[in-house]
């Protein structure tokens, strides 16, 4: 079992940039398709990005298309998304998930991960 620790949230400015990481322990990384999700106050959580094992295949939603980047690094045990033009809309708990993966698969709904981290916030100013 896989266990995500993610980092980088904090409050920025509309306009702004942040890095996210996921830090993964207790099983082989390279293994997992990993992908991230947002979850904004009384809604439910949604599909950001996803990127497959070998990082060779990305998806991303629409709303974030263009501006946020999904990376990997696997020597590191930790995934990455670089955030970019941030909007007040952005404003999300973000959590990063894993699942065993086939080779250039990614996924894209919550109902596919069995593992998650607990979240980092990230707060847009307008």
């Amino acid at each position: 079992q896989v266990q995500l620790v993610e980092s980088g949230g904090g409050l920025v400015q509309a306009g702004g940039s942040l890095r996210l990481s996921c830090a993964a322990s207790g099983s082989t990384f390279s293994s997992y398709a990993m992908g991230w999700f947002r979850q904004a106050p009384g809604k439910e959580r949604k599909f950001v990005a996803a990127i497959s094992w070998s990082g060779d295949t990305t998806s991303y939603a629409d709303s974030v298309k263009g501006r946020f980047t999904i990376s990997r690094d696997n020597a590191k045990s930790t995934l990455y998304l670089q955030m970019n033009s941030l909007n007040p809309e952005d404003t999300a708990v973000y959590y990063c998930a894993a699942r065993i993966g086939g080779y250039g698969t990614y996924y894209e709904t919550v109902y596919e991960y069995p593992n998650w981290g607990q979240g980092t916030q990230v707060t847009v100013s307008s």
